[in-house]
């Protein structure tokens, strides 16, 4: 396992974090299994730990609390506020409020069982609420020794730059890192919010290496795709190759898989290695939801790709281009 500096915080992380979305009722439901997977990523040298107060309405937290002990020390904990948790009564329960962020991490830290939060981050923007109130927030979080560090998520990079003015202009605290869902068919990103990020000395954390299972080698052109199971059941227009959009990234994938072969590599170890090699990222988060997909995303934590290989990626997705939109499920209000 390699490991690199987060941002600026002076915390260093290894470069495969382990994802917790898939644990509790969404997923995996069965904590004790999920408890073995938080132990073997830790035992083969994963340092860095994320999920979100949204998972499964806060049972990831509860099953990470309960994997961390005895452990939590070697562990760079980081979860996330700004979804609602009750879709039944949102009301002031939800986005990135003073009222709502100082309410719900106090409920993060009961569920995760520790006294601080190492990364806390905002999952979302939010465009009632303004910066100032957010980041003064936050800043006092850190200063009562709740949360370390805080960053953003899925953030435009004109947010991220109004937001470190705002931290100058007002001497707050500044966001550290930002997570965007970053791909080999989802590489929007590059276009202005990684070169940003990098030139804030901001760290990295990308989502959805694997572009919603497109990128696992399991979805082909021209062999039969179960609409009515797993990730297809939840958005079947996003995986129906009859659709023109689809049918790109089906044909992105035959090609890609061609890349990883030529490489002796699998396309789930070509798309880590691929988002773990941008200079500007700092880690990527995996997301298993068993203990065979944890060992299969293990095998490119110390894997790089030559320019050569790199080259050929470019040709099939040029920068700066999404085939995939990795945040299809939620568009900014803007």
């Amino acid at each position: 396992m390699r490991y690199r500096p987060l941002g600026k915080t002076g915390i260093e992380v290894s470069t495969q974090a382990l994802g917790t979305m898939m644990f509790g009722a969404v997923g995996n439901p069965d904590h004790e299994d999920c408890i073995r997977i938080v132990h073997a990523a830790l035992d083969q040298g994963i340092n860095f730990v994320d999920t979100a107060d949204m998972y499964s309405a806060g049972e990831s937290e509860e099953i990470v609390g309960k994997a961390l002990k005895g452990r939590r020390d070697d562990v760079v904990l980081a979860t996330k506020v700004h979804f609602a948790l009750d879709d039944d009564n949102p009301r002031n329960r939800r986005g990135n409020s003073r009222r709502w962020i100082i309410q719900e991490v106090e409920n993060s830290l009961r569920r995760l069982d520790t006294d601080w939060i190492d990364l806390y981050q905002i999952h979302r923007p939010d465009h009632t609420t303004d910066l100032e109130e957010t980041l003064w927030a936050l800043t006092d979080l850190v200063s009562q020794g709740k949360i370390r560090a805080f960053g953003t998520s899925t953030f435009p990079a004109e947010e991220i730059v109004e937001a470190y003015h705002v931290s100058e202009r007002r001497g707050y605290g500044k966001f550290r890192t930002e997570q965007p869902p970053y791909s080999m068919l989802s590489r929007g990103v590059e276009r202005a919010v990684l070169p940003t990020a990098r030139r804030l000395g901001m760290g990295v954390l990308t989502w959805s290496p694997l572009a919603w299972g497109f990128l696992t080698g399991k979805l082909r052109k021209d062999q039969p795709i179960d609409l009515t199971t797993g990730r297809a059941a939840l958005a079947p227009h996003r995986f129906d190759p009859t659709l023109p959009a689809n049918a790109a990234k089906y044909d992105a994938v035959e090609q890609l898989i061609e890349v990883a072969a030529d490489n002796g590599l699998s396309l789930p170890e070509l798309a880590l290695a691929f988002v773990t090699t941008h200079p500007a990222v700092t880690a990527v988060i995996n997301g298993p939801r068993t203990m065979e997909q944890l060992d299969g995303l293990l095998k490119a934590a110390d894997l790089t790709l030559d320019d050569s290989t790199l080259d050929r990626i470019d040709e099939i997705v040029p920068p700066g281009t999404d085939i995939y939109d990795s945040n299809a499920a939620w568009q900014s209000p803007a």
